[in-house]
């Protein structure tokens, strides 16, 4: 599981070294395998400057090549030549100068070097979009505002997100730290403890979520007890496209390419939170009804990948009046998801049975993050705050308005598990003889609620009667 460290700041303040926090985070079980440098565009434009074409005249040689008087900043002028077709005098451009290591979009990094082209010095080269990683055009150089001034950082221009990540070798048992909300909070603990300082947790404030008190558009049926609690949210007035680039930031730091607004921010989501989401189009949904049930074996569903899988009876599936749409907890359908003509979507937050998702991954083959921790077990609590989260990224960043209130089928709450906790436990397992208060105050830095705390007679011993979601 990989942590960006910048996205965890947003959730516990770190004053703390990378190193620092990857030794904290391995003492308390969350082993940190790794700590990776990430750059939003590879080398960090490194050694890129902007430059001045002062003039330009034809390549004597080569009725295609334009040789440049480029001002590269401090009385400097270099002598480039270039083979694009929209070059022109008084331009401000981008140079990699000699020496500079450039990382196109497609293709290995290289070094540009001073060198002779058809017989003509070339000293640098003025670069187009997709050599430097910026993004795919090769139309043309890269022409920037006339404000920008000669020898300056093209960084300056764009701006380059630096970010450290952890690789954590996260334990089968540890579902409550599959999310960067979920390391902040073991984080704090740990912070909280050592005693230097007092660090908070940070959750998102969801008070800016607001829904009609309409009828559902889209009605859900639950038929079959292995989906735990299902809710969902209409949405409608989406325009899909390309995410900001802060969001595109955060998931490509993690290993995700970025797909569409929509699809980002469940992604997102999932990995703040570490509850699942999953987004259909509306308007895709036959019969304006969503059903949770189980179809008969032998039915064929076709997966986002565009492989047709035969079922085998036992997986949950989420459909409509028409049939399936996707496989709970696991994998979307081909037809019902988010493209670039949606303009309104059913957004799904749910708790399906660990067992049931498992047992469905395995046959499938398919091993998705949403599988990875509904498999482990999912809190249920957390559903209905992952929702209003992405609900309220979706009207922030796509556009989108909630057009009826929050549908929330949950017959049978959870309840809280229940544990005994000892201090002479405590004392066997970590050879520590901790006070009452700094175990209190762990627990609470947890999340988890002591109901009872009384002493174990004649034993001089604490005992913490406990609970947590």
């Amino acid at each position: 599981m990989n942590i960006s460290l910048n996205w965890l700041k947003q959730y516990i303040e770190i004053q703390e070294s990378p190193e620092t926090i990857s030794s904290l985070l391995t003492g308390c079980g969350l082993e940190v395998e790794s700590i990776e440098p990430f750059e939003s565009v590879k080398g960090g434009l490194r050694g890129l400057v902007v430059g001045h074409v002062l003039e330009t005249s034809r390549h004597p040689n080569a009725d295609r090549l334009t040789v440049c008087k480029v001002d590269l900043g401090s009385g400097q002028v270099s002598q480039i030549v270039c083979g694009a077709p929209n070059v022109a005098a008084g331009q401000k451009v981008i140079v990699a100068v000699p020496g500079t290591v450039i990382h196109p979009a497609k293709g290995e990094p290289f070094e540009i070097k001073k060198s002779k082209i058809r017989g003509e010095a070339s000293e640098g080269m003025i670069c187009a979009q997709d050599e430097i990683g910026l993004g795919d055009d090769h139309s043309g150089i890269m022409v920037l505002n006339d404000d920008a001034q000669p020898g300056e950082s093209v960084v300056k221009h764009f701006p380059v997100e630096l970010d450290l990540v952890l690789s954590i070798g996260l334990t089968p048992n540890r579902s409550d730290a599959a999310s960067h909300i979920g390391v902040a909070r073991d984080l704090r603990a740990v912070i909280n403890t050592n005693g230097n300082r007092k660090a908070d947790l940070m959750m998102p404030d969801l008070s800016g979520f607001s829904a009609p008190a309409l009828k559902q558009i889209i009605e859900v049926h639950v038929e079959d007890t292995d989906c735990i609690r299902y809710a969902g949210v209409h949405i409608k007035g989406v325009k899909v496209g390309p995410s900001p680039s802060w969001l595109q930031n955060r998931l490509k730091a993690i290993g995700l390419n970025p797909i569409n607004n929509i699809v980002d921010i469940t992604n997102y989501v999932l990995h703040e939170t570490g509850q699942p989401l999953h987004a259909f189009d509306a308007s895709h949904i036959t019969g304006g009804k969503v059903l949770v049930k189980k179809l008969p074996a032998g039915t064929v569903f076709t997966t986002l990948d565009g492989v047709e899988r035969k079922l085998n009876g036992q997986e949950l599936m989420i459909c409509d009046e028409q049939g399936a749409m996707c496989m709970a907890g696991i994998f979307g359908g081909l037809y019902s998801g988010v493209s670039e003509a949606t303009t309104e979507v059913f957004l799904e937050s749910a708790c399906f049975s660990p067992v049931s998702v498992r047992k469905s991954s395995k046959h499938h083959g398919l091993k998705t993050d949403a599988s990875f921790r509904f498999e482990r077990g999912s809190d249920p609590e957390m559903v209905l705050y992952a929702l209003k989260r992405a609900a309220l990224l979706i009207a922030e960043i796509a556009g989108g308005q909630a057009t009826s209130n929050i549908t929330d089928h949950y017959p049978q709450p959870v309840a809280w598990k229940t544990f005994t906790l000892r201090a002479s436990t405590i004392k066997r397992i970590t050879g520590i003889d901790m006070e009452p208060g700094v175990v209190m105050g762990i627990l609470g830095n947890l999340d988890i609620r002591v109901v009872k705390e009384h002493d174990d007679v004649g034993q001089g011993h604490s005992i913490w009667r406990c609970e947590l979601p």
